[in-house]
């Protein structure tokens, strides 16, 4: 029985998982889980507020991959060794039960991330992976047979295989220590955050949700929809934060200075919406404007876009006029706003960058440029949007580095 020594650095979703899947695949095989920090599964344990957002409900993998702004079709041949499916397959075979939201996002029925966390250590206790924590890696050689891996406070080791799930990084510098490997690195920067708007009234109206609008980003190609939520510093929500997503590098390189264009309506047709506006007038002819919301809205955003359009919320349908009603029908569909910085969420960071895709073969996480050298996780530059899909992306690329290429 052929016995190899596995190291996998990274006490995360991803690292986890790999650990597991060695085992599974290969029970003779040690493994040693490594985590440089004391605790491990921090972003499980935060991830939905604590609940685990552990995927998304989307089996068909094509629409899938286009939920991931850096890795796209690329991560198909990932998704078909393990899917969706797959994932809610695992857990619930494990006693973990999963649920579905009506936004397609899936949490344990616990609604308690601690569900999770439980499942993963549970199963490296079973499978006898040995977990090392506070035990930070400070370089990594290879040796000609295999890998060395050396320490800041103790004797270096000899792996024959070595999968590495470290995370992301906000600056290039946390990707100094595998420098030596020969991998271009991606710059990384902020993937998922909201948008600060300090000189913006809308501000005050903090708390309102907007369930279904589209927001496009002025002077690009970037075009959202969802809903969206305004805060205290700005907006935030599914539309705003998968925004920031595609344009992760365009809003990094214009330093977060730019413009959004909000559409609160879902219609793109004005003209139909100018003539539901006068059809609306005559209705109800006799009412006050700003009583009678007729979109689905929540009543303060409403009557501040009124304020926009400079319409007296007492002023009754029937005075408002054409010239005014297109002038609303511009703001409930091209509302503008300056954008002015970024505010990200530190245990929730998510970055896009790291190691170049072109480096690995997607098929089983190895490196084509050292062999038995395994990447995974958001070490590698691949992200997705809000809503389980980077969750996913670490149990399926770490079920298949496990498999260690058989």
């Amino acid at each position: 029985m052929e016995i190899k020594k596995v190291a996998v650095i990274g006490g995360g979703a991803a690292g986890f998982f790999a650990a597991i899947s060695v085992k599974e695949n290969h029970p003779s095989y040690q493994v040693i889980l490594f985590e440089k920090t004391s605790k491990v599964l921090s972003k499980v344990r935060i991830s939905g507020g604590g609940r685990c957002n552990v995927t998304h409900d989307c089996s068909d993998i094509p629409t899938l991959c286009e939920a991931y702004p850096r890795g796209g079709k690329k991560l198909k041949s990932l998704f078909y060794q393990f899917s969706k499916s797959d994932t809610v397959d695992w857990f619930e075979s494990r006693g973990i039960p999963l649920k579905t939201e009506k936004d397609g996002r899936m949490f344990p029925k616990s609604n308690n991330s601690q569900s999770i966390i439980d499942c993963l250590e549970s199963e490296i206790d079973r499978l006898k992976v040995a977990l090392k924590m506070c035990q930070a890696i400070e370089s990594i050689q290879e040796d000609g047979i295999g890998w060395k891996l050396s320490f800041n406070d103790q004797p270096c080791q000899k792996f024959d295989i070595v999968i590495i799930a470290t995370g992301g990084s906000p600056k290039i510098t946390g990707f100094d220590w595998l420098k030596n490997l020969g991998h271009n690195i991606i710059p990384p920067v902020p993937s998922l955050f909201t948008f600060n708007m300090p000189d913006e009234p809308i501000k005050k109206l903090m708390g309102l949700v907007v369930e279904n609008a589209r927001v496009m980003i002025k002077k690009s190609k970037i075009k959202t929809q969802g809903p969206l939520l305004i805060t205290h510093w700005g907006m935030s929500g599914p539309a705003i934060l998968k925004a920031s997503a595609f344009a992760a590098r365009e809003l990094s390189e214009c330093e977060y200075e730019f413009e959004i264009q909000v559409n609160w309506v879902d219609e793109t047709n004005t003209e139909l919406l100018f003539n539901q506006l006068q059809d609306l007038g005559q209705l109800h002819s006799q009412k006050s404007i700003g009583s009678q919301n007729v979109f689905t809205l929540p009543n303060r955003l409403w009557n501040y876009l009124l304020s926009k359009a400079e319409i007296p919320r007492d002023q009754k349908w029937n005075e408002i006029g054409k010239k005014k009603f297109r002038e609303l029908v511009t703001i409930l569909t091209q509302d503008d706003y300056q954008v002015s910085g970024k505010t990200t969420f530190k245990e929730e960071f998510v970055t896009c960058g790291g190691i170049d895709l072109k480096e690995i073969d997607l098929n089983t996480m190895q490196s084509k440029i050292a062999k038995n050298l395994y990447f995974v996780g958001e070490i590698i530059d691949v992200d997705g949007i809000t809503g389980g899909y980077n969750f996913q992306a670490a149990w399926s690329g770490g079920y298949v580095a496990g498999k260690l290429g058989s």
